[in-house]
């Protein structure tokens, strides 16, 4: 059914109308009773030739068939006029009394006189039956119409759907360059910033030339790269969503390492629940390491202690540093760790926050409910 639909959608419209007006011919000289008067020819190729233009007035179209009816039983030209008008409009009283005029027209005949010389109730009789048979091409049109619109409904719903998967795309595309930013500023920030401490120290302490202009320039190298990682994460955090999952993660586990190469002095205390989740766990882990991170770009010679805690309702984290004992090195920032640690915590249900201290030093403190996945 469908092949044969699409082959006759292969057929140029021109064809098909030259078609139908070639059976409505037919159709008029087969029915064409007594004398071939000028007039009755005149509304034949009227009613005939009119389907040509049928597509484009349909109801001009249909209304040129009529005079032809009169004259002569014909059914190609009124009843392709009428399909024609059904399926352009949806217009149903104009519809209905296009059929009682093709009914009317079909019933009566000329001399006008003669029709009502004749038995009146045969004739009603025939009325109805042509109108009963009228709208046959008025309910095949607007079937066909009724087709249409669920081709182009069903066309729209692919199109939406095509949409919702374009934009799932984007939103799933946007949560993993959010993640890769965050992993990008903890994990690579945190190493580069100690090389850059470690070269400034360096280059500080070196007697000879030539060792301290190697410290300078890996110094500068890793300004510089830090400087590019970040408007690399400020680009990626553009696009930004919630975050997803990446593996390997640190845990509670490596916790003691980190203290111990974080390059400035540091103490772990304290305690976390034995069933906190990995998500929580790598939070805790991520709030220290950019707090120590913090404290060894803006705070040198400061000292940091990491208090970790729970009670029965909440756990967490708090990293407080002393004053600066010398000038901190400058050093790019844009505070996208502090923004990546508050995302975190969101994500646990939970709070971050980061302030100074009356001594002079700096607190942060991750709090978060108990038992968040």
């Amino acid at each position: 059914m469908s092949s044969a639909r699409a082959l006759l959608r292969r057929v140029p419209p021109r064809a098909v109308d030259a078609g139908l007006v070639a059976l409505a011919v037919l159709d008029a000289w087969l029915n064409l009773f007594g004398e071939l008067t000028p007039l009755v020819l005149v509304c034949a190729v009227i009613g005939c030739a009119g389907l040509f233009l049928r597509r484009r007035f349909p109801l001009t179209v249909f209304l040129l068939t009529l005079p032809m009816s009169l004259f002569m039983e014909v059914v190609v030209a009124p009843f392709t006029a009428l399909y024609t008008l059904a399926v352009a409009t949806r217009n149903r009283p104009l519809l209905a009394g296009c059929a009682m005029l093709n009914a009317a027209a079909g019933t009566l005949s000329w001399p006008l006189s003669d029709t009502f010389s004749t038995d009146r109730t045969w004739t009603l009789i025939l009325f109805v039956y042509t109108l009963a048979t009228a709208f046959a091409p008025v309910l095949c049109g607007q079937l066909v119409q009724a087709g249409h619109d669920v081709e182009r409904q069903l066309a729209e719903v692919e199109e939406a759907r095509e949409h919702e998967r374009a934009l799932y795309s984007q939103a799933v595309l946007a949560r993993e360059r959010a993640q890769l930013a965050r992993e990008m500023h903890d994990v690579v920030s945190h190493q580069v910033s100690l090389i850059a401490v470690q070269a400034g120290a360096l280059q500080v302490a070196a007697k000879e030339p030539d060792a301290r202009e190697a410290a300078r320039t890996i110094r500068s190298l890793s300004v510089n790269t830090l400087d590019e990682l970040r408007h690399m994460v400020t680009l990626l955090r553009a696009s930004g969503g919630k975050e997803t999952e990446l593996t390997p993660q640190p845990t509670l586990a490596d916790l003691q390492q980190l203290i111990a190469n974080s390059g400035i002095e540091a103490i772990l205390t304290g305690e976390l629940p034995a069933d906190i989740s990995t998500t929580a766990q790598r939070t805790v882990y991520r709030t220290i390491q950019e707090a120590l991170t913090n404290v060894r770009k803006h705070a040198p010679g400061a000292r940091a202690a990491v208090l970790l805690w729970h009670d029965a309702h909440h756990f967490g984290v708090i990293v407080t540093n002393t004053a600066p004992t010398r000038p901190a090195v400058a050093l790019p920032s844009s505070r996208q760790g502090l923004i990546g640690l508050r995302e975190r915590a969101e994500l646990l249900h939970g709070t971050f926050t980061a302030e100074p201290t009356p001594e002079g030093g700096y607190r942060a403190e991750l709090r978060a409910p108990a038992g968040t996945d």
